[in-house]
């Protein structure tokens, strides 16, 4: 099923720290991703795992049971798809170092980002919450370990200290962890490989690399998520680690949730640039460098970032992709293909609004997102900001004093209560078809946040309304 593609395994990112699907929805699109080409999964717990003992408390409200994951890794084996598990164990540590009976494992104490690298305990803990998801993932032949963005690592008290001695350095102390957890991984799993993103390993020398025991035990993931790669620069990266001792890299790009914090909507012409340029990449390094490429489909830019593009927003940014990888382009033919897959005539943005657009699971979410997304803040924009009625006799000044002429009532009123209806009816939709797939939670979240503002500021003008049309004591109607 490989086709021309260069990348012999292409993993689909599940980012859990957001908006995680319930399970009756993986059932539903695992098959969709091995269709489409994936051959695996890479699946970010973050706070989703069922985490046991001094580590329950990780856990979130709607996290997974351990008879959930195993119906997953059922689903995933029912599919073809290879699991590969990611635990953060040193940036991105959010989750974790935010709990006050952790706090005092952060490297900066203000910041629950990275983990304090010196304490014993922090590697304690990082090694207890890999050997707990390795427990439901006793077949793995890899295990992602994270370790990128590792922010303000040197800046913690004890490291400062470290690092006035001669020959400590940011570069060695990021080594040295990143070492002590894989070797922890090696020697209780000898048969699962550890993962890594590359980026802190990017800026230190080839021989500092060489030197330390980090080749041996991992094997790097280059990330790069935008739509014009430094084809050059990564030829010379692929170059530098295969010097400094590692055996096979992978690459990583992006399919949704790289392209804006609160982005609602995917813009796929961005992802499917992303993944062409991976491809001249791949074609432009030895064949026996690259053993895959993951997908990376990113939820919340951080754990306490909102929400960005929802996965179901996302299926026709990763059909695109994905086609794109197995068959080396996009041409005319694998487009049609990816549409065909879908179930929708074009791929074009505005297609999707219709409640048509697709058949593939999810794709009333789609439909409903795109609509609210387009259209919502821009129709409550133009009925409170560019109408004339509304600017020129019921203006913020007016809506204070509680004024209106009463003719200019029965000009304002129905469009507003018709407006209202409508997007609470799309609302009332759109809550229905999130609630099939996630928790209540994200239901709650993704309303409150691109929906109810809208939806408040037309209460807000009606309810002003009726109080300016109440009968006063005193009438008189000069501002």
């Amino acid at each position: 099923m490989s086709g021309s593609s260069p990348f012999k395994m292409r993993l689909v990112h599940l980012d859990l720290k957001g908006a995680p699907p319930k399970v009756c929805y993986l059932s539903e699109i695992f098959p969709l991703f091995r269709a489409l080409g994936a051959n695996g999964i890479l699946i970010e717990y973050e706070d989703m795992f069922p985490y046991e003992g001094h580590l329950r408390l990780l856990r979130a409200k709607h996290a997974y049971s351990p008879s959930e994951i195993k119906e997953i890794l059922h689903l995933a084996t029912l599919n073809e798809l290879e699991v590969i598990p990611l635990v953060q164990t040193f940036g991105h540590m959010e989750f974790v170092l935010k709990h006050e009976a952790l706090a005092h494992l952060r490297e900066v104490a203000r910041f629950p980002n990275t983990l304090n690298p010196h304490k014993e305990e922090s590697l304690a803990l990082v090694t207890a919450m890999i050997d707990q998801v390795m427990e439901l993932h006793p077949g793995a032949r890899w295990f992602h370990v994270g370790c990128d963005e590792v922010y303000y690592l040197g800046e913690g008290e004890t490291s400062r200290q470290w690092l006035q001695q001669e020959p400590n350095s940011k570069a060695k102390l990021c080594l040295s962890h990143m070492e002590a957890v894989a070797s922890h991984m090696r020697a209780r799993y000898p048969t699962t490989t550890p993962l890594m993103w590359d980026d802190m390993l990017r800026d230190i020398p080839e021989d500092q690399l060489s030197g330390s025991r980090v080749p041996q035990l991992v094997e790097p993931v280059l990330w790069d998520y935008g739509a014009d790669l430094d084809l050059h620069g990564k030829a010379l990266l692929v170059e530098k680690y295969r010097k400094s001792g590692f055996s096979w890299l992978w690459a990583a790009s992006a399919f949704k949730g790289a392209t804006g914090v609160n982005q609602s909507l995917t813009p796929i012409e961005h992802h499917l640039r992303n993944h062409l340029q991976w491809l001249q990449v791949a074609g432009s390094v030895p064949a026996d460098t690259l053993r895959g490429i993951i997908l990376t489909g990113w939820q919340r830019y951080d754990h306490f970032s909102v929400l960005c593009e929802l996965l179901p927003v996302g299926i026709p940014s990763l059909a695109v992709c994905l086609q794109a990888l197995l068959h080396g382009d996009f041409a005319e033919n694998v487009k049609a293909r990816v549409e065909n897959f879908l179930g929708i005539s074009s791929l074009e943005e505005l297609s999707f609004r219709s409640e048509g657009a697709g058949s593939f699971p999810g794709s009333d979410i789609l439909a409903l997102v795109t609509q609210v997304s387009l259209h919502l803040c821009s129709s409550v924009d133009s009925l409170l900001e560019r109408d004339r009625y509304v600017t020129g006799w019921f203006s913020p000044y007016h809506r204070r004093r509680k004024l209106i002429h009463p003719v200019m009532i029965e000009h304002i009123q129905p469009q507003a209560l018709s407006l209202l209806a409508r997007w609470n009816a799309l609302a009332g939709e759109l809550e229905a078809a999130l609630q099939r797939i996630f928790y209540p939670d994200t239901v709650e979240e993704w309303l409150e946040e691109n929906v109810h503002p809208s939806l408040q500021r037309l209460q807000a003008l009606l309810q002003d309304l009726g109080e300016a049309a109440s009968p006063r004591q005193d009438s008189g109607q000069d501002p």
